[in-house]
């Protein structure tokens, strides 16, 4: 789906997936930061199941900028990274890219390990290992299925908003040889791992066609298209394993980036720099990042490609197989497999430094996952998209629940009624004179509904430390889009999930309040 980001200024992010009937699926990550930074308000893939919608990454970016330029719908969309806030700003793409910012995710072993930084534990560790400050991401206690997730500025402190990270860890399939890789950024907007090649260092057998030929994947952001070959590793969060799975290494170190398919839009996002965190777990709605359509070899979107040499034009669009495609890695867990549950604490008004809450794997599947009185709303139309009306009583909207994205990203300024933003680089979000407070009813196709109560600051009064604000508004991209296309009039970010236990059911999965997909809360 989508995604959004805030950079040094504040982007948005947001992917499209291609869902199994050949559409293109919601992505996760919504609309994000910067300028426009809603891209991310990538719907919800349509149709099929399909990971990753309209990232929304990028936008203005410019030094300082916020990057983030709503986006339209990309394929294994990851969530949007968020970025700090900064003034200036070029226009979108340019300057900064916005990507995903990510903490460091400390982790059962490796960085934030026990005696790592990062210092959360290992293993079901203890919490605050010795030598580490704060890490994102370690395990968390004895809970084999939950992982600590942070929310800071992201990798060497880049200065990230709202972007919540865990740390996952790599291993050769079927071996005990393995890295810890930190700052991976939480999106539920999204399916699929997708980690940047430089973060790598171990040496992953590639994932091939039927031909012998390895296979490589674009991954479309609003603000530009994220390339790299498609791996096979063991992923581990704390104790939960899924083995021999394909994810995306992002970067042209193997090969250089096509410009067919779904690779010709935008700049390419291949590092650090551009992505703006170490990596993406997309743990959304769908089961794989692209679905049947990517099978098909007429009217294939172009997503995967099949290289055969690795000079300039040696990678060519094929159809995938399922099985190769980028999974949910939820899916492949052996238990706790259906969805996922994120916890956050509330923060305070004018924001904070950082704050921890947990990623727990499965619905109803252990004594700590369970749906209790939280309400389950389920997708209104076939891009994945759930219904809101704002406000109470008033219109009906479509939306998404993305914590991918780093903003409440919805609406437009004429129809919300909401000032934007006169600094450079800031222009897409809103800068009310005094924070107000606004209420909606989300609701589901099951004609389940619930209120949802939610304040809009100004994000140029927060200070230059603050990593987590529940506060941050922008104009989603392309409203009104009169439901001809998978992007939502509103994208419930990050902001959405401070104070709140949320659920994710992933489709065709059978959970306690019926078979995916659907959020619940």
């Amino acid at each position: 789906m989508m995604r959004r980001l805030l950079p040094v200024a504040m982007a948005s992010v947001l992917l499209l997936n291609c869902d199994n009937g050949g559409q293109v699926r919601p992505g996760a990550g919504g609309a994000g930061g910067g300028q426009a930074s809603n891209g991310g308000a990538g719907g919800s893939g349509s149709g099929g199941n399909g990971a990753g919608g309209a990232s929304n990454k990028g936008g203005s970016t410019g030094s300082g900028g916020f990057t983030g330029t709503g986006g339209t719908n990309s394929v294994g969309g990851s969530s949007g990274t968020g970025g700090g806030m900064g003034t200036g700003g070029g226009s979108a793409g340019s300057g900064g890219a916005t990507g995903s910012g990510g903490n460091h995710s400390g982790g059962a072993t490796g960085s934030g390990g026990a005696s790592g930084t990062g210092g959360v534990t290992g293993a079901g560790g203890t919490t605050g290992g010795s030598g580490g400050s704060s890490g994102s991401g370690g395990s968390s206690g004895n809970e084999a299925n939950t992982v600590q997730a942070v929310v800071d500025q992201g990798p060497q402190n880049i200065g990230y908003i709202n972007g919540l990270f865990v740390t996952v860890n790599l291993c050769v399939p079927g071996t005990a040889t393995c890295q810890s890789i930190d700052h991976i950024l939480v999106d539920t907007g999204s399916s699929g791992l997708r980690v940047l090649e430089s973060a790598i260092t171990l040496s992953l057998p590639s994932v091939k066609n039927t031909s012998g030929n390895p296979l490589g994947s674009c991954t479309q952001f609003v603000d530009g298209t994220a390339w790299g070959p498609i791996l096979s590793a063991d992923v581990k969060i704390n104790s939960e394993t899924a083995a021999a799975i394909s994810l995306q290494a992002i970067g042209e170190k193997a090969y250089p980036m096509p410009t067919g398919g779904a690779c010709a839009s935008g700049p390419a996002i291949t590092d650090l720099q551009s992505l703006m965190a170490n990596g993406i777990v997309g743990v959304g709605i769908y089961q794989q990042d692209c679905g049947d359509s990517c099978t098909q070899t007429s009217r294939n979107p172009g997503v995967y490609f099949a290289c055969t040499s690795n000079k300039a034009g040696g990678c060519k669009a094929t159809a995938v197989p399922l099985a190769s495609q980028v999974w949910n890695p939820i899916v492949k867990f052996p238990v706790d497999n259906n969805g996922i549950v994120i916890q956050l604490p509330s923060v305070p008004a004018n924001g904070a430094a950082s704050t921890t809450g947990k990623l727990i794997f499965g619905i109803g599947t252990q004594p700590n996952n369970g749906l209790g009185s939280a309400t389950v709303i389920t997708p209104i139309d076939a891009y994945g998209n759930i219904g809101t009306t704002f406000p109470v009583g008033g219109t009906k909207y479509t939306g998404f629940v993305d914590s991918g994205t780093n903003t409440y990203t919805f609406l437009d300024s004429a129809t919300s009624g909401l000032a934007l933003c006169s600094s450079a680089g800031m222009s897409s979000f809103y800068c009310p004179s005094t924070t107000k407070s606004l209420s909606a009813t989300i609701f589901g196709g099951n004609n389940a509904s619930t209120l949802v109560n939610f304040s809009i600051g100004n994000p140029g009064r927060i200070g230059a430390s603050i990593a987590a604000l529940g506060t941050l508004g922008a104009e989603m991209p392309g409203f009104p889009s009169s439901g001809t296309t998978s992007i939502p009039d509103f994208l419930w970010g990050l902001p959405f999930f401070y104070g709140r236990t949320v659920f994710t059911a992933i489709e065709k999965q059978d959970t306690p309040g019926g078979q995916g997909p659907y959020v619940a809360f």
